[in-house]
């Protein structure tokens, strides 16, 4: 026995897939508590223009359908993209990775954030734990952090010598080379803060409780050692800026346009298109007259607090 499906003209039909849209707009406005400082009261300090949080809203939505189509392209076409961001601490690049990602089909885009190197992966290679995370056809990886971390962290609390500091700098190059002859698309983008800008946000987790996980001792030292940071950071743009995968530097100051800026950055630098897809029909359920649903033990229940 089968039974029609809902039909999607229904007033309360619309009013409920409209509920449903606005709910999955709300994963937005929670990340976006975020961005805000608020006080003992849990009034927003230094309250935001709304037409400019509009314009926000507006565009991030508009980017991330056009991400979707991105994606949709990757799969079909079976392309392979590699996006790499790197930036100081507090700079935005968890942010506007997520806002990538918020939307996608984590089997098709997925963030590898590797943790420091552990015994045995010291004594590899030093690109071959990154290379395991290298996409398959029809995938995109964002790596939250990269193999950069040797000409920065590393460089900087001397956890290599100089020697690999130097080898790095010659394999770096011909390393990407080889990934782009593959035929993986290599993007790079380095979120760049004032010094005043890390220093308030560092606060800002300090005294956040939500936040005070972010912060690490690794963290506070880099805080300690801005300029050595800036120093590494010039020689490495320097000596990894090749024609064939050149560094995009993004103004990270105000983190909406950062992230804004970055996705529309990023399309722009594919030449994906809108993949059709066959018109879908929700089929109508299967009802078996036999069919009886078992009740579920109260004891299982979770409780309904709220």
């Amino acid at each position: 026995m089968t039974l029609p499906s809902l039909p999607t003209d229904r007033p309360d039909v619309l009013e409920r897939i409209a509920h449903d849209l606005i709910d999955s707009y709300d994963e937005e406005l929670e990340l976006e508590f975020e961005d805000r400082e608020f006080d003992a009261e849990g009034q927003v300090i230094g309250g935001e223009d709304k037409a400019a949080r509009r314009t926000y809203f507006r565009e991030l939505f508009r980017l991330q359908g056009e991400l979707v189509k991105l994606q949709d392209w990757v799969q079909s076409t079976g392309e392979r993209v590699v996006i790499l961001f790197e930036g100081r601490d507090a700079a935005g690049k968890g942010g506007v990775i997520k806002r990538i990602t918020q939307r996608l089909n984590p089997r098709v885009v997925r963030v590898a954030a590797l943790p420091a190197p552990n015994d045995r992966e010291r004594t590899q290679w030093y690109f071959q734990r990154y290379v395991a995370h290298l996409p398959a056809a029809g995938e995109m990886v964002l790596f939250d952090r990269s193999w950069y971390n040797r000409a920065g962290v590393e460089r900087v609390m001397g956890f290599c010598t100089d020697d690999q500091y130097e080898e790095f700098f010659r394999s770096v190059p011909e390393f990407e080379r080889m990934l782009v002859r593959s035929g993986i698309r290599l993007v790079k983008y380095w979120f760049s803060i004032t010094d005043d800008e890390q220093h308030m946000r560092f606060l800002g987790r300090i005294h956040d409780p939500l936040k005070q996980w972010k912060l690490s001792p690794m963290d506070l030292e880099s805080r300690r050692r801005w300029e050595e940071y800036t120093k590494a950071k010039e020689i490495m743009l320097e000596r990894t800026h090749i024609p064939e995968a050149p560094w995009w530097v993004v103004q990270a100051v105000d983190k909406k346009k950062a992230r804004l800026n970055c996705i529309h950055h990023l399309l722009q630098q594919m030449p994906y298109a809108e993949v059709d897809h066959p018109t879908i029909e929700l089929p109508a359920r299967v009802r078996n007259p036999d069919y009886l649903r078992q009740p579920v033990p109260e004891q299982m229940m979770v409780p309904e607090v709220y």
